[in-house]
């Protein structure tokens, strides 16, 4: 089943026919909001509002475990995510659409990072942090509509909610060589692979942070309101030829991401632990 989690601005999804909202509390906390399960281009999805129903919680404020943990409880194999962001790059402009396919974690240890520790230790591979199969069938989807969007892209995930200073943008763009700049992306891609379930994010380029020597172009609120409603609307576009076609096979090294990841022994493990473990495992 695939899952979607909204960002800025998406806190529902138009066309889904809701069957039902879910509202779970997992081990980890409650998620952001409720789950909507329903169907949307004929096939099963579910959807979740990242920031809450309202907006109320700052990137650093969201429980990412419980938001996957609650994803895969639910169905979800597959995840994609709709986020806003900024360009680092003058190629990518404001309006466009982008894929993710690396990330560098720029917070500050703020979140919690993974479903691991208190006695259940593990180390996750993230070295490939998204799905490429999942990648390629949104790029499939995209032409389908004739939608353009950048490739190979990484994204700087920086802890919020502030917005960025310019030295911190040129070192992002420069000594880290990333394209994109967010606040929302991690530790939910990493903790999408711990859950062995497929992740992909489709970004929503705002502005063009603040590197640029033109202050007019610099990211701020009015600018983000400005452009945000159109371009999420070409992003949604793509979602109904997605969702229509047959998925792309998950890769065994995510759908199997912990065989070889987990140090504790089975026998070591409460029944607490036991249980969401299990989940993790399906």
């Amino acid at each position: 089943m695939l899952g979607i989690i909204g960002g800025s601005g998406l806190y529902q999804l138009q066309g889904l026919q809701i069957d039902r909202e879910q509202t779970l509390t997992t081990a980890f906390g409650a998620p952001s909001s409720a789950i909507s399960c329903g169907e949307y281009a004929g096939q099963p999805v579910l959807f979740l509002a990242r920031h809450g129903p309202a907006h109320q919680l700052l990137p650093h404020e969201i429980n990412y475990r419980a938001n996957i943990y609650a994803l895969k409880t639910l169905g979800a194999r597959r995840i994609i995510s709709f986020s806003a962001a900024g360009s680092l790059r003058r190629e990518i402009k404001p309006g466009d659409l982008a894929l993710v396919e690396q990330y560098f974690d720029h917070t500050r240890g703020r979140r919690a990072q993974s479903f691991f520790g208190n006695g259940v230790a593990a180390h996750v591979s993230t070295a490939n942090p998204v799905c490429a199969a999942l990648n390629s069938d949104i790029q499939r989807a995209a032409a389908a509509v004739d939608q353009p969007i950048h490739l190979n892209n990484s994204y700087a995930c920086v802890e919020g909610p502030r917005l960025g200073t310019r030295a911190e943008s040129f070192f992002l763009r420069d000594a880290a060589n990333c394209d994109l700049v967010g606040m929302t992306n991690l530790p939910e891609a990493f903790l999408a692979r711990e859950a062995q379930i497929a992740y992909s994010s489709l970004c929503l380029i705002t502005d063009y942070d603040c590197w640029m020597d033109d202050p007019s172009q610099h990211v701020s609120l009015d600018k983000f309101f400005e452009i945000y409603s159109d371009t999420l609307a070409r992003a949604i576009r793509i979602l109904k030829p997605l969702v229509a076609s047959p998925f792309t096979e998950t890769p065994s090294h995510i759908r199997g991401a912990l065989k070889s990841a987990v140090l504790t022994a089975p026998e070591q493990l409460s029944s607490a632990q036991q249980q969401w473990f299990e989940v993790l495992e399906r």
